[in-house]
């Protein structure tokens, strides 16, 4: 289930005073199972990349090709893409309509013509990875819960109708910290018992850090930077330069090599900082 994106570019409002330029020739290959993050500052062309993938937003020129068909061709089903490619759009809480949480969970499996057994073995599923007890939520109202929970529930709703490809836009927006935590824990989680291939798109350096395995930037429409975390976080100034940064723990780790300090520039999350540091002071204690 690769994702191929050759040549692509969107303008909106073409041949207008309103004209736009929003993705310019972009060229990306995202393979099947990754866990991809998408990054960019505000107006870099990410949240106009992603409903390409889906076919919500058509191309001026190049093409999309998923699982070796072409979406972006005039015979496609549309509806057969996106039973593959599922998008959960910013506050997808926002998007919470039926009366219990079982019923909103179950909306889009039904959907799909699945029976009745399956509709309710996939509900409990996806609750149960999300993190939200069958018999103590499914009879609540989901405007009755957090905020927290209730992007859980969005979240759940899309995963139960087991699309290969989950693309998600700024899934930790507006969540304290833990909630944050727990949301990133819960898409790793559901990667790794349905295999998806996951694009996450998000302002938090921390966030990215954490869960992906490979990091895409975006600026001006273009993908500047392709590479593994550890390789990304290394171009600061680049980043700097295009209005983003790195995770606040990468600063500290460069500030203390430029001190002298022995550590590690792979390090760029807290834990791995933790754990350089441990053995950088253990080094220091036996000399």
């Amino acid at each position: 289930m690769s994702i191929k994106i050759e040549s692509l570019t969107h303008i909106y409002m073409p041949g207008t005073p309103f004209e736009k330029k929003a993705l310019d020739s972009v060229n990306v290959t995202i393979n099947k199972g990754q866990f991809v993050a998408l990054i960019g500052h505000t107006g870099s062309g990410k949240s106009t990349l992603i409903q390409h993938i889906n076919g919500l937003l058509k191309p001026t020129s190049g093409r999309i090709i998923i699982d070796d068909i072409d979406i972006t061709g005039r015979a496609v089903k549309l509806s057969s893409i996106r039973k593959k490619v599922g998008l959960v759009f910013q506050y997808p809480e926002y998007q919470l309509f039926e009366e219990t949480i079982e019923k909103d969970i179950a909306y889009g499996p039904k959907n799909l013509g699945l029976s009745e057994d399956e509709i309710s073995s996939r509900v409990k599923r996806v609750m149960k990875i999300v993190g939200l007890d069958y018999d103590t939520y499914k009879d609540k109202s989901p405007f009755e819960l957090s905020g927290g929970q209730k992007r859980r529930v969005a979240i759940a709703g899309v995963v139960a109708m087991e699309p290969k490809i989950l693309i998600l836009d700024e899934p930790t927006a507006g969540l304290d910290p833990k909630g944050r935590d727990d949301i990133l824990s819960q898409i790793s989680a559901l990667r790794d018992e349905y295999n998806m291939t996951i694009i996450l798109v998000s302002h938090s350096m921390e966030d990215v850090a954490k869960v992906a395995d490979r990091i895409l930037v975006m600026s001006k429409g273009k993908c500047i930077l392709d590479g593994v975390p550890s390789s990304i976080f290394k171009e600061i100034d680049t980043l700097e330069s295009v209005g983003l940064a790195v995770p606040q723990v990468t600063y500290l780790v460069r500030n203390l090599r430029n001190k002298g300090f022995d550590i590690s520039d792979e390090v760029f999350t807290v834990e791995q900082a933790k754990k350089e540091i441990i053995r950088v002071l253990r080094g220091a204690r036996n000399d």
